[in-house]
């Protein structure tokens, strides 16, 4: 295990890389975030001309509530902001991961309502990524 591992929250899915997008993109809906954006990595990159022979899909998520509440407390957090869940192959395998969100918001804000609604995000989030899978 690399020392930034636990930044991480990652899981191996068994479905193929399109159900998976398909799928993650139900459960993010199911828990009330809204899809900000979905950036296909994969497609930018082979269109820039770089090789790049996996798939990558990044979904830009929010739940406003909890943005808002964070961007109370203060307002460079903005720059964290929104969560990213990315679903991407690997080794021939699909994967869905993401930051997690108590670890990077830890390392920029000590105040606890931040560490309140970072417990919150990331427990939606595990359970989004854990539904999807």
């Amino acid at each position: 295990m690399k020392p930034q591992d636990d930044l991480y929250y990652t899981v191996a899915s068994s479905k193929p890389f399109a159900q998976a997008v398909a799928d993650l993109d139900t459960a993010v809906r199911r828990h009330q975030f809204g899809v900000l954006h979905v950036h296909d990595l994969g497609a930018t990159l082979r269109n820039k001309g770089e090789a790049f022979a996996g798939e990558c899909k990044v979904f830009e998520v929010c739940n406003p509530r909890q943005a808002a509440g964070v961007l109370a407390t203060d307002l460079r957090l903005n720059m964290a902001l929104p969560c990213r869940i990315s679903v991407y192959t690997e080794g021939g395998a699909t994967r869905i991961g993401m930051i997690e969100p108590e670890r990077m918001l830890e390392m920029l804000s000590k105040d606890p309502a931040v560490a309140g609604i970072a417990r919150e995000v990331g427990e939606a989030t595990r359970r989004m990524i854990d539904e999807a899978k």
